[in-house]
């Protein structure tokens, strides 16, 4: 599995190929995406959202946002339409890219929330009393201070769930940073602390099994994990195949492009 770091570091080695052989493309909202050649995340709400809206003809899906930021600075495609943090994440690290935002994103926020198996109440009991706790107790903003920071220094949290009531695993895909990512050789960020929690409401010891996010929900349709916890957008068709726990942050989409 390769670190975000090394990521990252791909991203910046293409950074000026992709400001010197791209043509200039001008997108400033929602409206200059027709004819546009647009890249998403598969299986997320930002692909759904450009094949309902756009249509599917020139889309192209990536495993990871940052694949496809990959493409964009080497001139493949001309935009990017990701959710916001994870988005803000990778311009940060790339001064050939922007964030466009827009108004119909900004009024059509998405919850996030964790999915369990149809029909599983005991885990999703344990999670939703694990998100009310955190929200109670200061834990909650602890972990939004530490994973998105005002001056973006961020201080991931010890904490390690050690319970000893069997294993608990959290399916995941750890490159939509700040919720899940890889640090070192670790699984970090704002889920994967949450799950250390939940792991521990549950006396269990957590295992985070990283996967594409598009095989999230038949990994838990399967059996082969127990939770998902990846920046997942509550939606209905969503809703048909998993039960969602309270929603725990608000999100949108915005647009990535090259400036």
């Amino acid at each position: 599995m390769k670190k975000l770091s090394v990521l990252f570091a791909a991203l910046a080695a293409f950074a000026f190929l992709g400001c010197s052989n791209s043509k200039k493309v001008n997108i400033n909202g929602i409206s200059d995406l027709n004819g546009k050649k647009i890249g998403v995340q598969a299986g997320t709400t930002g692909e759904t959202w450009v094949i309902d809206n756009i249509g599917n003809d020139n889309i192209s899906s990536f495993k990871t946002g940052i694949d496809a930021a990959l493409d964009l600075m080497n001139g493949a495609i001309d935009c990017v339409v990701l959710d916001e943090l994870p988005a803000e994440s990778i311009v940060s690290k790339n001064p050939s890219l922007k964030i466009v935002r827009c108004p119909e994103f900004a009024a059509n926020k998405e919850e996030y929330a964790i999915a369990v198996k149809k029909g599983d109440t005991e885990t999703l009991e344990i999670i939703n009393a694990t998100i009310t706790d955190i929200k109670y107790d200061g834990f909650y903003e602890m972990l939004v201070n530490s994973f998105m920071p005002a001056d973006g220094k961020i201080v991931i949290p010890a904490f390690v769930s050690n319970g000893t009531e069997g294993v608990i695993k959290l399916g995941t895909n750890a490159a939509f940073p700040p919720f899940e990512y890889v640090e070192g050789k670790d699984f970090a960020g704002f889920d994967i602390t949450m799950g250390e929690k939940i792991a521990a409401k549950a006396g269990a010891r957590l295992e985070v099994i990283d996967m594409a996010f598009d095989s999230l929900i038949p990994a838990l349709q399967a059996g082969t994990i127990d939770f998902i916890a990846a920046g997942m957008s509550v939606t209905e068709e969503r809703k048909k195949n998993v039960d969602f726990s309270e929603p725990y942050f608000s999100s949108e989409q915005v647009i990535i492009v090259r400036k």
